[in-house]
């Protein structure tokens, strides 16, 4: 069967905004809903010409649980147009892509606007176990005798709080917190505090340079749309810019943190760590068909996707397993690729992931390669930073980085790409992308 030729016509993002111990001023819909506004007003199809809509969300709120629907119908999509919503952790932005590729490619859809979002800020604060249980015994409690006896039993430590997000992001297949599953890989890697903490600055260093440099704000000159889409709250307050963005990171400011996840032996600190956030991010996806009946103008062709599954506790390889096997069908080397976007869930993490395709015993045992795949020029990597600075809103991570690919190969010249994401659970997830 010939594959389609799957472009990408445009795409935006919001500001992504820094959890700050507090809901923030955006539910995921509102961001989701401002983005593809801005993105589909500068489109020469009218909203309802969408064949579909696909949003990932790893945590939608209960009154939004199809957030896809939600979203399409405030876009003003119309009631015709269909939206649905996807889930795959970390990858459920790129899962919402590649939701979309498979429609394009029987033929069931030929323009789709597809992309993730979370509002991390806004995770639930839950009862425990306990306090539900009491809370039931209570209201079971028909007499005021027996009310009395239920109020007897209440214990101050049933009204602490369970973290939503910190169950969330715990695997119940192997009991670990996603942070420990850095841990993990730091130990395996021998990759030390200070290596991490390095990679940490480098990442603020780089999305600061970014920011200087207005290349989120796209380039006329050359064509590039604008990657950020400014979103305002009910009091009209503006957000332009990412605000997780620390300038004044440094080494000597690092190591001040204590361990998080392992706070004996542990190297893995909220400071090269991804930071909880909030925000979302779209592209449009066309077929050759929808492009000619349109008059689009293709950014980038998605050449090829790939996921693959590994141990929930070395998750964080998961970008080296879905990688990989795209390189080898295109026979592609590391360095090949003009540029490359791991999503920094963690600093140890993605060192972890260029160790790996370094070892030659990984490489043969765990990707059935003949030798090492090689190591990975650094100045090819996440050129204008990554999580650990910009945060990881979790559904919308997966589709921002393909859409940061796509403008950092045009402003840069570049030709060819991988935009890769590790999976809460074990998974990995990457696409290959060409500009045209």
């Amino acid at each position: 069967m010939t594959r389609k030729s799957i472009f990408v016509v445009d795409g935006a993002r919001t500001p992504f905004l820094k959890a700050r111990n507090r809901p923030g001023p955006f539910a995921a819909s509102d961001l989701a809903t401002q983005a593809g506004k801005q993105l589909l007003a500068r489109q020469p199809f009218a909203p309802d010409e969408l064949d579909e809509v696909i949003l990932g969300c790893a945590a939608p709120s209960v009154d939004e649980v199809n957030i896809g629907r939600v979203v399409a119908l405030r876009m003003g999509c119309g009631q015709k147009v269909p939206g649905w919503t996807v889930m795959r952790n970390c990858a459920s932005g790129m899962q919402a892509l590649d939701s979309a590729i498979a429609n394009m490619m029987i033929g069931r859809s030929e323009l789709v606007l597809a992309g993730g979002v979370d509002a991390l800020s806004r995770a639930p604060l839950l009862f425990s176990e306990a306090m539900v249980n009491w809370l039931s015994d209570f209201y079971a409690a028909k007499t005021l005798p027996r009310k009395a006896a239920a109020v007897a039993k209440l214990r101050l430590g049933y009204l602490a709080p369970v973290l939503g997000i910190m169950k969330g992001l715990t695997d119940p297949n192997v009991g670990l917190i996603m942070g420990q599953t850095a841990e993990n890989l730091a130990y395996r890697f021998g990759i030390t505090r200070e290596q991490q903490d390095e990679y940490a600055v480098r990442s603020h260093q780089r999305v600061a340079r970014a920011q200087d440099a207005g290349w989120f704000a796209g380039d006329r000159a050359q064509g590039l749309p604008a990657e950020i889409a400014p979103v305002f709250d009910d009091r009209g307050t503006l957000y332009q810019d990412d605000d997780g963005l620390r300038r004044d990171s440094s080494l000597q400011n690092l190591a001040k943190l204590k361990p998080f996840f392992d706070r004996k032996y542990g190297t893995v600190t909220a400071g090269n760590s991804s930071q909880v956030t909030d925000g979302g991010a779209w592209l449009i996806l066309a077929t050759e068909e929808a492009m000619t009946r349109h008059g689009l103008a293709p950014m980038a062709r998605i050449v090829d996707s790939q996921w693959a599954a590994l141990d929930p506790a070395q998750m964080g390889l998961g970008p080296v397993h879905a990688a990989t096997p795209i390189m080898q069908r295109h026979g592609l080397g590391l360095n090949d690729l003009d540029l490359w976007e791991i999503n920094e869930a963690f600093a140890a993490q993605v060192l972890a992931c260029l160790e790996a395709w370094k070892s030659a015993e990984y490489c043969t045992t765990e990707l059935g390669l003949e030798t090492a795949a090689g190591e990975l020029d650094m100045e090819k990597l996440n050129i204008d930073g990554g999580a650990v600075a910009l945060g990881h809103p979790v559904g919308a991570s997966g589709a921002r980085i393909v859409l940061h690919l796509v403008h950092a190969l045009k402003r840069t010249g570049g030709r060819r790409g991988i935009a890769s994401i590790c999976i809460g659970g074990g998974q990995g997830g990457a696409m290959l992308v060409e500009t045209v």
